[in-house]
Formats: C-alpha cells, sequence, structure tokens
C-alpha cells in the first residue's frame, strides 16, 4: 500500500519549474489545453481576456442541475457513493482503488461534485486528509476527472466559501491554500483566479480566499516549495528530487548513448505514474540540443517497447509539452514547429498515437519578427507574379528569411506562396510552382509548409472555395517536381493529425490520386493548363530533357568543353543542382565514373557552385527511396563518392556538416 502511495505521491505533481511555475507572462505562464477534450462549448480559462468567460461559467453551473435523464433518485446515489468512496480513501490512502472506483461510479458530468466533495471534506480534517486530497485531484485529473469537470468543482468551492465558513471558521485560508496548491500542480488554470474575483461578491468570503491565494500563496518567495510542503509533503521522495534525477539521467544518456543503463535508472525511480516527466523532459531536450534528437526518439522507442514507460504516460508527457508550448516558445522560437515534427517522427515510428493527443491551440498572434517577415514575403510573391524574376525571388528571399526570431521562415514562405497563388489564376499557380521546384528549401520545410496549409484549410476554404482541388494538386506537383519525397504526403497526414472525411484527408486523397493516375507526371505538370506561364513551365520541362540530351551525349564520348558550354547556354545556374543530381544517378547505375570529369570540370572553373554540388548531392539522398529499386547498393555507393567529393574539394567539411543536419547528405 506505502508503494502505491509513494508512486502517485510523487506523480501528482506537474509543476513546470522550467517556466517559473505560476508566473508565466502576462500571468498565463503555466496553463494551456484546459479545456482541450471534447466540450467544445467551454471557453479556455487561460484567456484572460476572454469575454466568453461568463457564458463558459454559466454553462458549467447550469450543468449542475440534475437532467431529465438523471433522475434526482441517482443525484443522491452518486452523491452518497462519492462520500463513501472518499472516506474510505482516507482510511486506506490506496489511490488507485478511488480512482477504480470512481471511474466504475460512472456519470463523469457529476465528477465536480466529488472535486467539492473530497475538498470540503479535507477543510475539516487533519493535514494528512489535506495533503491526501490534493494528491488525489493531481493524479486523477484529466485520466479520470475531466479538466472542465475540476474547475467547475472549484468554483462551486470558492462560490460556497460563506456557507463553509459558518462550520470551518479558517475556511477562507484553507480553500486559499487548496486553489494556489491546484494552480502549482497544474490542473487549474492561474486565470481562475482574476475570472472568479469578477464574478463573486466585493465582502464575500470567496474574494477574500481569492486575494490570499494570490498575495499570500502564489506571489511568496520559493511559494512553489512552500505550499507542496505546507501539508508535509511526501513521505518520501520529493518532486523536485525526482525531477533532477531525471535530468541526471537524460544528461548521462546523452553523453554515454548507453540505452541499457538509462532503462535501468528510469526503473530505480519506481515512479511509472510521472513517468510523462520523463518523456517531457526528454522531448524539451531534443528540442534545446538538436544533435541529440535521434538519441532521445530512439530511447523513448526502446522504453516503450519494452514496457518501461507505457502508452498513456507517453501521450500524457507529449500533452504536457504541448499545453506549455507557447511558455517554451520565450526559450526555443521554433518550440511549436520542433514539437510538431517530434510528434510526426514518434507517430510514424508507432510509439506514439497522434490521435490521443490534444490539438495544438492557435498562435495568439505572431510577433513583430514574423509580421515583417510576412509582410515582406508577400510583396516579393507580387512582384515575382508581375515580372516573373525567379533570380530576384532568390535574391530578395536571402536577403528577409533570417530576419532574428523568426521560426521557420521557409515553411512561412512556402505558404504564403500558395496561399497567394490559390487566390489568382492558373498563370499565378503555375508560376509558384516553378519558383518552388526553383528556391533551394529543405525537403522538411516545404513538408512544414504544407503541413501548415493543410490544417488551416478549413479556414482558408471561405476565401478559396476550390481549396481542396488546388491545394491537392500543388502538393502532387511539388512530388512530381522532386521538390518533395513521395513518403512526405504520409508524415505531413500523420503530422497534421488529419481526421478522416475532413478536407484536408480530401487534399491528400486527390494528391495521392493524382499520382497513381497513368501518365500522372504530365498530367500533373500541365495540372495549370497553358495560360500565361505554361510556357515557364515547358521552360523548366524542356531544361530537364536538355540536361538528359548532353549528359548522354556526353557519356557516350562527347567533349566536355562542349558539355561545358551547353550547360552554361541553359541559362539556369539556379537549376544547375539538377545536372548534379541526373549526372550522379547515371554514375551508380552505370558504375561508371566518365560523368565524374564533367562534374569535376563544373567544379573548378565555377560554372557549378558549391551550394548546387551540395543541394544536387542533396536532391539524390532525398530520392534513395525510389533509388534503390534500380541500384540496390545505392547508399553505400552515395557514401563514397559524398567522400570522394569532399576529398576533390566539391563539397568542404562544413558544408557537408550543414547538409547532414538538414537531412540532405545522410
Amino acid at each position: 500500500m506505502g508503494n502505491v502511495f509513494q508512486m502517485t505521491q510523487v506523480g501528482n505533481y506537474a509543476y513546470n519549474e522550467r517556466y517559473g511555475g505560476v508566473t508565466g507572462p502576462d500571468g498565463k505562464g503555466t496553463w494551456g489545453g484546459l479545456l482541450d477534450n471534447e466540450a467544445d462549448n467551454f471557453c479556455d480559462p487561460k484567456d484572460l481576456n476572454s469575454e466568453d468567460m461568463v457564458e463558459f461559467l454559466e454553462l458549467i453551473y447550469q450543468e449542475e442541475r440534475p437532467s431529465s435523464s438523471l433522475k434526482p433518485s441517482l443525484d443522491l446515489e452518486f452523491k452518497k457513493r462519492a462520500r463513501v468512496i472518499i472516506e474510505e480513501y482516507f482510511t486506506t490512502d490506496d489511490i488507485m482503488s478511488a480512482a477504480n472506483e470512481l471511474k466504475d461510479l460512472g456519470f463523469p458530468s457529476y465528477h465536480h461534485y466529488f472535486v467539492k466533495k473530497l475538498v470540503s471534506m479535507a477543510m475539516d480534517m487533519h493535514d494528512r486528509e489535506k495533503e491526501m486530497s490534493s494528491v488525489l485531484l493531481s493524479t486523477l485529473y484529466a485520466e479520470f476527472i475531466d479538466p472542465p469537470q475540476v474547475y467547475k468543482g472549484f468554483c462551486k468551492l470558492v462560490e460556497s466559501a460563506d456557507d463553509l465558513s459558518v462550520d470551518i471558521p479558517d475556511a477562507a485560508n484553507v480553500l486559499a491554500i487548496f486553489v494556489a496548491r491546484a494552480i502549482v500542480d497544474e490542473i487549474l488554470p492561474p486565470a481562475f483566479l482574476t475570472k472568479q474575483s469578477e464574478t463573486l461578491p466585493p465582502e464575500s468570503k470567496g474574494i477574500e480566499l481569492i486575494k490570499r491565494a494570490s498575495k499570500s500563496y502564489l506571489s511568496a518567495p520559493r511559494h512553489t516549495e512552500n505550499l507542496l510542503r505546507k501539508w508535509g509533503g511526501s513521505k518520501n521522495i520529493t518532486v523536485n528530487d525526482v525531477k533532477i534525477r531525471i535530468n541526471d539521467l537524460l544528461m548521462e544518456y546523452i553523453v554515454s548513448g548507453d540505452k541499457a543503463e538509462a532503462r535501468r535508472c528510469i526503473k530505480d525511480l519506481n515512479v511509472p505514474f510521472f513517468h510523462h516527466e520523463i518523456v517531457k523532459q526528454a522531448l524539451i531536450l531534443a528540442m534545446e540540443r538538436r544533435s541529440a534528437e535521434g538519441l532521445i526518439l530512439d530511447l523513448l522507442k526502446v522504453v516503450h517497447e519494452e514496457g518501461a514507460i507505457n502508452a498513456s504516460q507517453i501521450s500524457k508527457g507529449f500533452n504536457r509539452l504541448i499545453d506549455h508550448v507557447d511558455d517554451l516558445s520565450l526559450d526555443i522560437p521554433s518550440a511549436r514547429n520542433l514539437l510538431q515534427l517530434l510528434i510526426s517522427k514518434a507517430a510514424s515510428e508507432g510509439w506514439l498515437c497522434a490521435s490521443s493527443l490534444r490539438s495544438f491551440g492557435k498562435q495568439v498572434e505572431d510577433d513583430i519578427a514574423t509580421k515583417n517577415f510576412k509582410v515582406n514575403a508577400t510583396s516579393i510573391i507580387k512582384e515575382y507574379f508581375l515580372t516573373g524574376d525567379i533570380l530576384e525571388v532568390i535574391s530578395s528571399l536571402e536577403t528577409v528569411k533570417y530576419f532574428p526570431a523568426v521560426a521557420q521562415p521557409n515553411a512561412v514562405f512556402v505558404k504564403k506562396l500558395i496561399t497567394s497563388a490559390m487566390e489568382r489564376k492558373n498563370r499565378e499557380k503555375e508560376m509558384a510552382s516553378i519558383l518552388l521546384s526553383s528556391l533551394r528549401l529543405p525537403a522538411e520545410d516545404v513538408a512544414l509548409g504544407f503541413r501548415m496549409l493543410i490544417e488551416s484549410v478549413e479556414d482558408a476554404a471561405l476565401d478559396i472555395p476550390a481549396i481542396v482541388e488546388d491545394l491537392g494538386m500543388f502538393l502532387a506537383r511539388a512530388v512530381v517536381d522532386e521538390v518533395l519525397p513521395p513518403s512526405s504526403l504520409d508524415e505531413v497526414e500523420v503530422a497534421a493529425c488529419v481526421i478522416r472525411e475532413s478536407m484536408g484527408a480530401k487534399v491528400l486523397q486527390l494528391s495521392r490520386s493524382a499520382l497513381k493516375a497513368r501518365l500522372s507526371g504530365e498530367r500533373i505538370l500541365r495540372c495549370w493548363g497553358s495560360s500565361g506561364a505554361g510556357t515557364m513551365g515547358s521552360d523548366i520541362n524542356d531544361v530537364k530533357d536538355k540536361i538528359i540530351k548532353l549528359l548522354e551525349e556526353f557519356d557516350s564520348g562527347g567533349d566536355v568543353r562542349e558539355a561545358c558550354r551547353c550547360i552554361k547556354e541553359l541559362g539556369m545556374p539556379f537549376f544547375h543542382h539538377e545536372v548534379v543530381k541526373k549526372a550522379l544517378v547515371v554514375i551508380m547505375e552505370k558504375k561508371n565514373d566518365h560523368l565524374w570529369g564533367l562534374l569535376r570540370e563544373c567544379c573548378s572553373i565555377g560554372l557549378i557552385t558549391p551550394d548546387q554540388m551540395l543541394k544536387g548531392f542533396g536532391r539524390v539522398a532525398d530520392g534513395f527511396d525510389d533509388l534503390v529499386l534500380d541500384v540496390p547498393d545505392v547508399e553505400e555507393q552515395f557514401r563514397m563518392y559524398v567522400e570522394r567529393a569532399k576529398r576533390e574539394g566539391w563539397l568542404n567539411a562544413s558544408s557537408s556538416a550543414i547538409a547532414v543536419d538538414n537531412g540532405e547528405v545522410p
């Protein structure tokens, strides 16, 4: 029995010390995702400026009245059995037994009464029962009692403060501690205090306890530690001790890479109800230290497969991070996008069920830097649609996309480009596809841009009626143009948590159907017709044909100077990576180094720049899944040629390292 209490005693604390506990920016620092469940008629209590909060409170108060489907006798029976569960819990200290009995009792819409009864009974008892009540609430939160029911239960307690004071003289003070403790344990939002103060009479005990909770308990130095120990705290190991040990074992694992030792340390912690904290800290570490991402994901996958951390705790760890992603963005500007990428990878590897996660709340507003970037990107796109000057776009984009503090500028530009094109005619759509295939953008950034488009497709449909058809063709065209590998469609679907029968699902279905059709490549390349920019599309295809022909001619015994002249006359230096790519493919297919000499000459005279050379190698790496069908040893050959190119000075060490980090050159 003691062992169960020890595990759950630790597992109840979810205080986020990393972000300053309760007092995040604008008073919202530690709350997120309270109402991300299916209760769509609730507003988010973390929104201090929400005009719907009064309506929200009225709705939850109305819910307490027995519905016509729930007879008064059943109402009384629930309250009677709830009291028995609480009394048995205070006697046995068995958290799991209480949790299971509450679950078996049913009527989840009445769980707010359980919350209210638990706290009100503990208020008139010893510190032991008060501590046990806080532990139980934190353990039951989300998994056994829905967040709105916890919120509603505390609303009822505050509202009843005057009545409770009749039997419990210091009720306002005790209840203030319970409320402050709930905020520290992250089962109530800090905004709870502000919202409640707006609905209570000025002279009520409720106002008094709100002030005490805010000024006496949550504003005091070391308030978190004081609140956690107010009623005696944990009987054994403290939450802070566990968090420190988790951090130590993760840091040691990153240095050593010893999965067996890490698994042993996790087992020795003996806190299965707190394993979500391991997941949460590991994910934060992966976002802070990108080089350690692979190691960390491998560890989480292994401990999940071996049952050391169960699926529920894995999901809970991700959900805790989703709840605080906006706060995390203060330290890691791209935290939201990085977390979405981690979710995508974990789901694709099979150790995370994406459907079990809460949805990402929409960002309240873009920061100034991102807004400025979007304004500049829009200007660049509009000018491009007028002039068709791709080189000017490349030059302008290089100037603006590295604005400080702008998260994922490439993905933002892709989204803005395609959205702008979908609002225009076929000419601009064709121009957008051509520009997308001409820019030097990592495939993962382009995929992220498409994922952002799919996530917002429902809203955009109001302004773009044909968005499903247009976006589906843009996605298929990106695959045909080799801007994205075919596998990106599956990755985008998983990362965007696409729901069946949704507009996002229809977009992906249309893309897949278009790609599977007979002569799909030719049809997709002509999907925007021949109006206006059709000749530009033909130019790109003609260039690809010319590259193939000049390489074939050179491989048949042509002159290197003539081949270089033909490459120069293409007049598309930003497209020279295609020469590198196709030459490398031929070299590996035929196991003939004749074309290597052409690449050497192009590099030595500066015809093909190091950037284009690197991009060409990267495009080959992106196509491994398809190439392996014709060249089984493609990866082995490719690595050999990468090393050879580095020795000959085509790829310097720093460029290669960058490429590896971007996933372009393995």
